[in-house]
């Protein structure tokens, strides 16, 4: 199959800094085992999530292209979603929240395209083809919940972070890796789990990116819809596992009616969940979404929420009441009476006007920070920015004149104006100075040996949130996982195994003779005696066949592989149930 991904124009739009997650599906990595746990998963799951799933799920399937045989390709995924105005993309493993949150505010899908090992068919912690493909994909069909996955990209990817929730982000990726991989030590495992287990107790405050992760989780990927005594799944998590998609129908697990307080409900990804939310409608998590966002320092500002991006220590950007926008990592806020008087970044900063970048004012005019006054100047009721022409020119906020304004907060700005820029509403929104000095009582914010002086003007700063404003003023490309995905070892005995898979494979799909496949049990009976998958697929195409001796042959091994490994006999029996009394599927 052609792995390409340019196949879908919603890629298009997509800024190089979402794009440098994106790598190509090599479809041809996908082995016979591969294709098999896919199909072995598929069938259970549509045999099963027919009866539990919320009704988009299968109608999802047919419409998003996702076959039960064969494990989609990028190519042919995307052709099929631009029907529906989304996209899919594959990527290595977790990538930080804040990116994928970004990638669904642009309609677009991320697949993790590894596959799960054969050993944890039931459930993995790292993200794979079959939670993402099999599980986000079907609902997004449905355009309700389309539209709510597309909102919470656009207002979680703006979610600020605390300092820890990127060292989070990289223990939990890290755990995901060596939990799926194999031959990790069991020492490395429970070192990783140590180091989640220290960040989840030592977070501090949740902050907004935690919070809303939490309700993400909660939602899109743990998810329950009805009500509490009769719910149906829709989270990806339940959709793709086979384990937990029937455990969370038992009564070991409490059902809760979803509301604001998921967002302060963590989570732990290697257990099976003790408690899920049920949504009565779709339309129901845009609402919590709302109420959360409407919290958030996104639509509250102040000094709170400048705060809370010096907190960060990350890219950020205030908004002010004039539309100006001020990107930069944000050090310092000097505050009187509970407001912000004066605002500073260090390094690189970048001024924009409605996510678009001012000219000349990128990081090129302002690499080593930005600070201004926020407010009103002392002892007048009408704000700069609300001033008209004659207003400014009473006062002697003029070009060329030399003036000395003086903000509530005791900031202080004198030199001499070179000019100022409005916004589209003829807002003055900047202010150049030269000759210029800034201080705070006695201590000196800006002096005029270091250039000259952009003074932002805004009475109130409106919106606080993570990123730039404008995603072109910033170099934002190489900032990748420090782990990588670790790949199945390529063995003589693994190799072996795959062959055997490949001879079954082509008998089903070409309907080839069924004679060798005497030979293939007997080979997998001598050299592969812990494998039981390629048992079941042996059943499947005995099943129907004149082969009665060798079907009882199998069935008899299959039973003696239960004893032998009790751990894997409730799949055996899974998959025997699918052969011999499976409902239309």
């Amino acid at each position: 199959m052609n792995p390409n991904i340019e196949t879908n124009p919603l890629l298009e739009r997509l800024p190089k800094h979402l794009k440098q997650f994106i790598k190509p599906q090599d479809y041809s990595d996908y082995t016979p085992i591969n294709q098999a746990v896919w199909r072995y998963v598929m069938r259970k799951n549509v045999n099963y999530l027919s009866k539990v799933a919320h009704h988009s799920y299968l109608d999802g399937l047919k419409k998003t292209g996702i076959e039960i045989d064969a494990i989609p390709s990028m190519y042919g995924m995307n052709r099929i979603l631009t029907e529906i105005g989304w996209a899919a993309v594959a990527v290595d493993g977790f990538i930080p929240p804040n990116a994928f949150m970004e990638f669904q505010a642009y309609n677009v899908l991320v697949i993790a395209s590894d596959i799960r090992q054969l050993e944890h068919i039931e459930y993995t912690p790292a993200p794979d083809i079959i939670h993402e493909g099999a599980g986000h994909a079907p609902i997004i069909a449905n355009p309700e919940y389309a539209e709510y996955l597309r909102r919470f990209g656009e207002i979680g990817c703006k979610a600020i972070s605390s300092h820890k929730d990127y060292q989070m982000y990289e223990a939990i990726r890290l755990l995901s890796i060596l939990k799926e991989a194999e031959d990790t030590s069991q020492e490395k495992i429970e070192e990783a789990e140590k180091a989640v287990a220290d960040l989840q107790n030592n977070m501090g405050e949740l902050s907004e990116m935690a919070q809303i992760r939490n309700l993400h989780w909660w939602t899109v990927e743990y998810g329950l819809i009805g009500t509490v005594e009769n719910p149906k799944i829709y989270g990806a998590g339940l959709l793709s596992s086979i384990g937990e998609s029937a455990h969370c129908m038992t009564d070991n697990v409490k059902k809760i009616p979803y509301d604001i307080s998921a967002a302060n409900q963590n989570f732990d990804i290697t257990q099976l969940q003790p408690q899920l939310y049920v949504t009565p409608t779709f339309s129901h998590l845009s609402l919590i979404l709302e109420e959360f966002a409407n919290k958030m320092a996104l639509r509250t500002g102040g000094l709170s929420g400048i705060q809370k991006l010096i907190q960060s220590n990350a890219l950020g950007t205030i908004e002010l009441s004039t539309g100006l926008q001020i990107s930069g990592v944000f050090t310092n806020v000097i505050e009187e009476e509970g407001k912000p008087v004066y605002i500073q970044t260090t390094g690189k900063t970048a001024l924009s006007y409605r996510e678009k970048e001012l000219v000349g004012h990128g990081t090129l005019t302002h690499p080593h920070g930005f600070g201004s006054p926020i407010g009103k100047l002392k002892g007048f009721n009408l704000a700069i920015e609300d001033m008209s022409p004659k207003d400014l020119q009473a006062y002697s906020i003029v070009e060329s004149e030399t003036v000395k304004l003086e903000f509530e907060g005791n900031i202080v700005v004198e030199g001499e104006i070179i000019t100022g820029s409005r916004n589209l509403h003829g807002e003055i929104i900047l202010i150049s100075f030269k000759n210029c000095t800034v201080t705070h009582g006695e201590t000196i914010l800006f002096q005029p040996e270091w250039g000259n002086y952009d003074m932002a003007i805004g009475k109130k700063v409106v919106s606080a949130f993570s990123g730039p404003a404008d995603v072109n003023s910033f170099d934002l490309v190489n900032i990748v996982p420090a782990s990588k995905t670790i790949k199945a070892k390529h063995t003589d005995e693994r190799d072996d195994l795959e062959a055997l898979y490949s001879t079954v494979r082509n008998i089903r799909d070409n309907k080839d003779s069924k004679s060798e496949l005497q030979s293939v049990f007997e080979k997998l009976k001598n050299y592969h005696p812990n494998d039981w998958l390629l048992a079941v697929e042996i059943t499947e195409l005995l099943k129907d066949s004149d082969e009665k001796q060798l079907l009882q042959e199998v069935l008899d091994y299959l039973e003696q592989l239960k004893e032998k490994r009790p751990e894997v006999a409730h799949l055996i029996l899974g998959g025997l149930d699918l052969i011999f009394h499976k409902e239309a599927v």
